[in-house]
């Protein structure tokens, strides 16, 4: 039974979602930078999104990569950690367990951003490489807040 308190409160979102770790040759991690158009903050975060009905979790970080990213999903390894968020974005709160996979590149491959939805043009402000020492000091958040560990997690996998 809902309380006067709790029945107006809107429930988070748990859309389930898949992201993925790009490292390049250098050990380098590629990172998506957004800006929220509702509340003005700013993050950090690798490429990712939704699955969509009738897609696996490792389908999805494979599409999500190419959509965002121009870069080849086959290059997503079916090595993957799963990471607790809870962020807001565009109005909405979001708390879920996500998996987190792993792609490593030769080098370090340019990223062409042609795939977008029109809210990712809206709020994309770019993109670059960083090493896990370089994340905590990033303007703007780091989400997750604990990526380098993330990322830590992810590199004795493969």
């Amino acid at each position: 039974m809902e309380t006067p308190d709790t029945a107006d409160t809107p429930q988070p979102s748990d859309r389930p979602a898949a992201r993925v770790i790009c490292v390049d040759g250098a050990g380098r991690v590629l990172l998506m930078h957004w800006r929220d158009p509702v509340g003005g903050q700013t993050l950090w975060e690798p490429p990712g999104g939704g699955i969509d009905p009738g897609e696996t979790p490792l389908q999805a970080a494979r599409r999500e990569l190419t959509e965002e990213t121009g870069l080849p999903g086959e290059a997503v390894l079916n090595l993957w950690v799963p990471v607790r968020r809870e962020f807001r974005w565009i109005g909405v709160d979001y708390a879920k367990t996500e998996r987190f996979y792993l792609a490593r590149f030769e080098g370090t491959p340019e990223v062409s951003t042609g795939a977008f939805t029109a809210e990712e043009h809206i709020t994309y402000l770019g993109c670059d490489w960083f090493s896990p020492a370089e994340m905590v000091d990033l303007p703007g958040s780091l989400e997750p807040p604990d990526l380098p560990e993330v990322v830590s997690r992810l590199r004795l996998l493969g």
